[in-house]
């Protein structure tokens, strides 16, 4: 039985926001654009590429059952999941804020939350040794109430909680290196000392207000959210050593029951979203810290949740990377899937100052963090 799982279901790239301009209303002089940055290519072009180099057969191919009204009532308030079907089945609409949706929102949204809580449980129940979610809508931004950054509902913040009221976790760290700030995650656990939350981030890049080294949890749960905000330009240097110097401490401090991944790459060079230098070797060496911490921690326990990433030509070979690392684990020969952008990227990188000046960023806020 291979011993990494992938969830992931059709259904989700049917999700859609409609015409929808990113930054301004449509009308008078604005053109309507085509349509959400979050766009289904990203992640169906990563299904494909996993079907035609054979990773696949490498996995465990799953699916899942929609989350649960029970589930997701455990973090989303009754007036908001009412709010949200209502609007779902009158045709669509936005109830927050760049969160547009169409008829059957609601129900998708609910099918990207059940993928990635059955790849937690999947995982925390022995089935396999780490899962991926190829969940769509992405859910780290959606607060208990709000919704916004194209996020619906907060699929990992339902994943443990559903998994936590089982009583097959206790303590749960979310490691979140999406290059937007992991604000409805947050949000969701400030008060909650069995949660660790730690988000890597470009500074002030999404939200604005958000994700600011001092914000380190509620007065029961102080220490159990720790941000990096990480200046513009930060590469692959630059993360594995945020990964070293910040994560894998913070990590052993906590002693987690399981480690789940908000799994965004929009920290990658090519990414319309985000001004990071990033590559697919990047995620690929995250990954296998994440794993070693796993494996030093919680018995191997690693669920990754797809978040952002908007290249439809990147986003694949950064998520094959990611899930080569995964398989490795069980298969020391996994399907590899060489990075077409490696020699350009690798060209990008930040020169010597930069990288100098971005440890130096890295360590300070570590002595902040207290790690």
């Amino acid at each position: 039985m291979p011993q990494t799982a992938f969830f992931s279901d059709e259904r989700c790239f049917w999700h859609g926001g409609g015409n929808y301009a990113f930054t301004l209303p449509v009308g008078g002089l604005v053109q309507p654009g085509a349509g959400l940055p979050e766009s289904p290519e990203t992640k169906r072009r990563l299904r494909n590429l996993i079907e035609v180099t054979g990773l696949s057969r490498q996995m465990q191919m799953l699916g899942a059952d929609p989350a649960t009204e029970e589930d997701l009532r455990r973090v989303h308030p009754a007036s908001y999941l009412s709010a949200f079907t209502a609007m779902s089945d009158a045709g669509g609409g936005e109830l927050g804020l760049r969160t547009p949706f169409g008829r059957g929102g609601y129900e998708i949204a609910a099918l990207s939350t059940g993928l990635a809580t059955a790849a937690l449980r999947h995982v925390v129940t022995g089935g396999a040794r780490n899962a991926y979610a190829l969940s769509r809508p992405p859910g780290h931004h959606c607060t208990s109430d709000f919704p916004n950054g194209f996020c619906l509902l907060n699929n990992i913040a339902v994943a443990i909680r559903a998994l936590t009221a089982e009583k097959l976790v206790d303590r749960v760290a979310v490691v979140d290196w999406d290059v937007h700030h992991g604000n409805g995650t947050e949000a969701i656990f400030w008060d909650d000392p069995n949660v660790l939350t730690i988000s890597l981030h470009q500074d002030r890049n999404y939200p604005l207000d958000t994700g600011d080294l001092s914000a380190m949890g509620g007065e029961s749960a102080t220490g159990a959210n720790l941000n990096l905000p990480l200046p513009p330009g930060c590469g692959h240097a630059a993360y594995l050593h945020a990964m070293e110097r910040v994560v894998v401490p913070a990590l052993a401090r906590f002693k987690p029951d399981a480690i789940v991944v908000a799994c965004g790459f929009d920290a990658a060079a090519v990414d319309p979203l985000g001004r990071m230098l990033c590559t697919a070797e990047t995620f690929r060496q995250m990954t296998r810290r994440m794993q070693q911490a796993a494996d030093d921690l919680c018995n191997g326990s690693l669920t990754l949740v797809h978040e952002g990433g908007y290249s439809e030509v990147y986003v694949p070979f950064c998520g094959h990377a990611v899930l080569e690392e995964l398989v490795s684990v069980g298969d020391p020969k996994p399907v590899h899937a060489p990075d077409p952008l490696a020699a350009t990227l690798e060209k990008r990188q930040p020169d010597d100052r930069f990288d100098a000046f971005a440890r130096a960023w890295i360590d300070d806020a570590a002595l902040a963090l207290r790690l």
